[in-house]
This record gives structure tokens, C-alpha cells and sequence, in this order.
């Protein structure tokens, strides 16, 4: 049974705030390799565009979220799809983050508004998804689609500013990240299987190849085709295949909820971020972290920050 992967971020073009990218694992049968998943999971998840039901949505998290809504969108699909089957009752972000990205707890917990005690589901109590779970959970069953794991990278301001001394490129640091998920996925270890990664753009870039190279470390890549409208790579010798394309994520079942993942967990993350400095600014406003609002939010936070003794570097991403 091949494997389809796909991958997004969220949180590119804040000021403040971290940057989440997640891959999301997929396992179908030969005869669904390649094919659509939103077809084959029709009886219970549907496009926002869709006329509105009783399924719940997975897109383009640009689709599905915005702050006057709530996470509430976002929650019901990651929850239904890649929660709801864990054995392990998850009950607070930190629990989150040691089953979605283990490795990056320490980096998020020298940040000084990081508690990890935010609850979780956060939009509504656990109850509330479970017959949406168990529902997609025997459509799966029946299709022969199993939903592996889910990993995601947190890239908090300080990195996040590290990274563009030590490169000076702000596409640099989405490679460094997509690297990051692909060693989790590709580890020396690891039974190699056929697996076919799907990754949104990065931009306005077309060439992809010696940043996989790098990735891949002594494995050989392999450019099939660079452009516009996608570029196609795989490991010679391997059943392995990365393509890259500009929207994928209304194209790819994975990259949409990858973008969803992604998302989520930028926001419970900003839950924390704005919860930390209104405890010494009670009234201020949250803020997403995207240009514009950003500065009307560090403008009010530096005489605080000033007084911890907070770096602008800590806080404020260069770009």
C-alpha cells in the first residue's frame, strides 16, 4: 500500500509569532493511489465551497479559519482525522505537541509566554466529535484508508531569526523546515515503502533540487521536471517522489489538512502568545502577528518586554 504525504505551513508571513509546517501521512490501497479523497470520503467530509451539510470541511486552512469564526472549523478536522483515533486522551497543548512535534518542546518552552496548559480540543469539549470520529473512522475502515502519523515543525522568532543571519533568505528557512519533516518521515531506519510527497510552493520558486539533496543527505535526487506549474523529483533506486505545485492544498486531500494541522496549531500557540502579555497589558488587543496589526501590538508590548528583559530579536521576526 503506497504512501501519500502531504505538506503545508502556516504562519510565513507574520512578525510575530512561530511558523508551523506539518506533513500529513496517508496509507490507501493501490486501486485509490493517486485518486481524489475527497470523493472517496464523501459520505463524511466536504470542500467549503460544497453546499453546506452535516460533514465537516477540510481545505485550505485560509478557507476554513479566520478569527471571526473561531478555530472551531479547524478543529473539527484535524480532531476527526488525526486525533480522534489515538488511544491516549490528549488534554492540553503540550500534550499536543508531544505527539505532534516532541522534538520542538524545548525550543517553545524557552519561550517566555509558553505555558502548554491551553486546553485541548479548544473550540468545544471532546464529546462534540466523537460520533464525526467514529463516522470517519469506519468510512476509512471501509475505503481500506488508513491516516499515519502527523509531525510538525515549530520555528519560533529566535530561530526564526538565526536562520536568516546565518542564510540571509527567508525561502531558506521553509527549506530548512521541509527538511526537518522529511528526515522524521525518512530516517535511515525506517522501512522504505513507496511514498509520494505532495508540498505546496514556497513562494515563487521552481527549483527544489539542492535543497532535497541536502535533505537527502547521500541518497541521490533525481530532477524530472522544474516549473511554473509544478517540479517533479524522486530518490533514485527508491519509490520515492516529490512534486511541488502552487495551490496544492485545494488540489491534495493531505496538503489541505496539513495546512489545517499547521494552522491549528499556530493559533492555540498565539492563544498563549497574546494570554502571556495581557496578563501585564490587560487591555490590549490580540493580535494575529501579520504586518500591520503587528506593529500596533509591539508598539504597546516593548516597554513590557524592555522591563523582562525580552530581546526585540525574541519576538520580532527581521522578515
Amino acid at each position: 500500500m503506497p504512501w501519500m504525504i502531504g505538506i503545508d505551513e502556516a504562519g510565513y508571513g507574520p512578525n510575530l509569532g512561530p511558523l508551523v509546517m506539518t506533513s500529513v501521512a496517508c496509507r490507501v490501497p493501490e486501486e485509490l493511489a493517486g485518486t481524489d479523497l475527497w470523493k472517496a470520503l464523501k459520505v463524511v467530509v466536504r470542500r467549503q465551497a460544497d453546499p453546506e451539510d452535516s460533514r465537516f470541511v477540510v481545505d485550505d486552512s485560509k478557507l476554513v479559519y479566520s478569527p471571526a469564526i473561531g478555530m472551531g472549523g479547524l478543529e473539527i478536522g484535524v480532531w476527526s482525522v488525526l486525533i480522534g483515533t489515538q488511544s491516549k486522551a490528549m488534554r492540553t497543548l503540550k500534550e499536543y505537541l508531544a505527539w505532534a512535534c516532541p522534538s520542538f518542546r524545548e525550543e517553545l518552552e524557552r519561550e517566555p509566554w509558553f505555558t502548554g496548559e491551553t486546553r485541548v480540543p479548544f473550540a468545544q469539549n471532546r464529546s462534540a466529535y466523537l460520533d464525526t470520529i467514529r463516522l470517519f473512522a469506519q468510512t476509512c475502515e471501509d475505503c481500506g484508508i488508513l491516516f499515519g502519523p502527523i509531525h510538525s515543525v515549530v520555528i519560533c522568532p529566535p530561530r526564526f531569526n538565526q536562520l536568516l543571519n546565518d542564510w540571509n533568505s527567508k525561502g531558506a528557512i521553509l527549506g530548512h523546515g521541509l527538511a526537518e519533516l522529511l528526515l522524521r518521515r525518512l530516517a535511515p531506519d525506517a522501512q522504505e515503502e513507496s511514498i509520494d510527497f505532495v508540498i505546496d510552493k514556497h513562494g515563487g520558486r521552481n527549483c527544489y533540487f539542492a535543497m532535497l539533496q541536502q535533505a537527502m543527505g547521500e541518497r541521490m535526487v533525481i530532477a524530472h521536471e522544474e516549473g511554473m506549474n509544478r517540479s517533479v523529483y524522486s530518490i533514485c533506486g527508491k519509490g520515492i517522489r516529490f512534486t511541488f505545485q502552487p495551490r496544492a492544498d485545494a488540489e491534495h486531500f493531505c496538503v489541505a489538512l496539513a495546512s489545517m494541522a499547521s494552522k491549528y496549531l499556530r493559533e492555540l500557540l498565539m492563544v498563549e502568545f497574546n494570554q502571556f502579555w495581557r496578563t501585564h497589558l490587560p487591555d490590549l488587543t490580540p493580535t494575529a502577528g501579520y504586518p500591520g496589526d503587528s506593529r500596533r501590538f509591539y508598539r504597546a508590548i516593548q516597554p513590557v518586554a524592555k522591563r523582562l528583559g525580552i530581546p526585540r530579536a525574541a519576538l520580532w521576526r527581521r522578515r
